[in-house]
């Protein structure tokens, strides 16, 4: 579902309705590898200036393979870095960090041995080894370590042992058995963010019969839980059992939880989630105070618009008004929105001429231009664009946004020419500024001109060499439009060293696997990206790989899945196109 998003410009106003779904808790994937990382690289690496006399060489080497995303290369010269630094913990562990992203088990298991000769064990070390121990497909072993670390290590011990087994396996099936056997063997703590966790990680690897478990065991300890009532939401929503899980849902939004905000928001988005957006609409609205927090009265006009429940809607913005004598810059930039969606365009544009300063003044002032565009204005709203970008007291990002709006405003006239004169000039306004030349590579590859697309975030690449978009836009184009596949692989390597735990970053590394032609491998990464994040153009990825592999039958219940976050998703429907399904 695409939610219309209404947005209020405070600390609050940045919740997970983006997605239109309810949004689960943390994955501890997440912190996993940001806690490996944090660990493996606490020191700053210590070299020598005599190359000579020291590893300088080996580390300069080594970083250069991690700029250029060979990260098989950079573990092995910061293994030889290590080496010729016998006290140095912080390259065995530099070296460790890099190896946990490879694919080289027998390095991983050298720079773990190095740094553990080297340094106090760590949670950190804990993990790596227990890591290693699931890819070599050692399970009592990994299931000692990771005891050890449900046992002492405390919040930091669970968070690690959790995500270990959520991106340490290559097989989500054997991660999962292992967890069983964890949870068998009472070694799980039986906290409510712990076991809510546990249930989140049994759900992201597939195994429902497990979070079952889990979860009868919360049930019994913690029956009001709302963190593991959500997932059981979802599993059950998952599971086809639609009444039940509305049930349950229906039970939380009853109980004590409902006075806490946050988990008064949740709970409207799960009923989103199960296709009734009223019912959630209706849950903040019967909240103390409901009508003076402008968070929750966007959050309550994004479920309304997704109802497509004009008439409360209006009555929603009509009680808006009424409060909008005062002029409280947030609340008049909502209800512009507002009458945008009601399709009142006049009052809109009246609104947002009336915001009277601040971050939400800047927005007022673009958005305009679009109601005017939208109201048959073009020349008006052209001319108040071209206005903002001359307007030498507009801030520099108002001025450059402006550029982008009149990009895409001429993109919605049809006038490819004009769209490009737009970005021509906003750039030449702003020379190498990266958001004008991302929009104008998207501008390329629409366009079928993906040599332009390249040279555009080359450019971008330049100004900022270690731009994780550039870098994964660039890798990702090159492996899904050509067949550069090396060259894109280590564009897509380069950034995961830089955001290991980025669902989109994971799934173009997986897609750029499949166009490899191994397979095994991408369904593993592809599949830890739609843990973390549940994306249509993912579980796109996931079923064509399957059907590459000759699954059809699972490949179609990805495909199933793709359509029911979005259905229009454009990577979907060319996977659909290319399988002939």
């Amino acid at each position: 579902m695409t939610r219309r998003h209404f947005t209020v410009p405070a600390p609050r106003a940045s919740r997970s309705a983006r997605k239109g779904r309810v949004a689960p808790l943390r994955t501890l994937a997440v912190l996993l590898v940001a806690a490996l990382c944090a660990t493996a690289s606490a020191a700053p690496v210590a070299v020598v200036d005599d190359p000579g006399s020291g590893p300088l060489r080996e580390v300069m080497a080594a970083e250069f393979a991690v700029s250029a995303g060979r990260l098989d290369d950079a573990v092995g010269w910061y293994l030889e870095a290590a080496r010729a630094a016998p006290g140095d913990a912080a390259l065995a562990s530099r070296a460790t960090r890099y190896a946990l992203m490879g694919r080289d088990d027998r390095a991983l298991g050298d720079a773990l041995a190095l740094w553990r000769k080297r340094a106090p064990e760590t949670i950190g070390m804990q993990a790596a080894s227990a890591t290693l121990a699931l890819r070599t497909g050692k399970l009592r072993a990994a299931r000692r370590q990771l005891e050890a670390m449900l046992r002492e290590g405390g919040a930091r011990g669970w968070i690690a042992a959790f995500g270990a087994l959520g991106t340490g396996s290559r097989d989500p099936a054997l991660s999962a058995r292992v967890l069983g056997q964890l949870f068998d063997r009472d070694a799980l703590p039986t906290g409510p963010m712990p076991l809510s966790a546990a249930g989140q990680l049994a759900l992201g690897l597939g195994d429902d019969e497990l979070f079952g478990r889990i979860d009868a065991v919360a049930r019994q300890h913690y029956p009001g839980d709302p963190a593991m009532g959500l997932l059981r939401v979802q599993y059950l929503h998952r599971a086809g059992r639609g009444d039940e899980a509305r049930a349950v849902l229906d039970g939380l939004a009853s109980g004590d939880a409902l006075q806490e905000p946050r988990i008064r928001e949740r709970l409207a988005l799960a009923y989103a989630a199960l296709g009734d957006p009223s019912a959630g609409a209706t849950l903040l609205a019967a909240a103390p105070g409901a009508d003076d927090d402008l968070a929750q009265l966007a959050l309550r006009a994004s479920l309304l618009a997704d109802a497509d429940d004009k008439g409360a809607l209006a009555a929603l913005y009509d009680g808006l008004a009424k409060g909008a004598e005062v002029p409280n810059p947030a609340r008049r930039l909502l209800l512009a929105q507002v009458a945008e969606f009601l399709e009142r365009p006049g009052e809109a544009l009246d609104w947002y001429r009336s915001v009277p300063g601040g971050e939400q003044r800047s927005t007022a002032r673009l958005r305009a231009t679009k109601v005017l565009h939208d109201l048959d204005r073009g020349d008006e709203a052209y001319e108040a664009l071209h206005a903002l970008q001359q307007d030498a007291d507009a801030n520099e990002r108002l001025r450059r946004d402006a550029y982008l709006m009149e990009s895409e405003l001429r993109r919605e006239d049809g006038d490819a020419d004009a769209e490009l004169d737009a970005l021509a000039r906003g750039l030449a306004a702003f020379p190498d500024e990266s958001a004008l030349l991302y929009s104008r590579a998207l501008m390329w590859e629409r366009r079928d001109d993906i040599p332009r697309a390249e040279a555009d975030l080359r450019r971008i690449l330049v100004a900022e060499p270690d731009s994780t978009a550039a870098l994964n836009a660039l890798g990702y184009t090159l492996a899904d439009r050509t067949d550069r596949y090396r060259e894109a692989l280590e564009l897509i390597e380069r950034a995961r060293v830089a955001e290991p735990t980025n669902a989109a970053i994971i799934d173009s590394y997986g897609w750029v696997l499949h166009r490899l032609g191994r397979d095994e491998e991408a369904l593993v990464e592809l599949r830890r990206a739609f843990v973390l994040e549940k994306d249509a153009e993912i579980a796109a990825h996931v079923g064509t790989v399957l059907w590459h592999l000759g699954r059809r039958d699972e490949a179609m219940e990805w495909f199933d899945e793709a359509r029911g976050i979005d259905p229009d998703n454009r990577s979907l429907q060319r996977a659909l196109e290319d399988v002939g399904a």
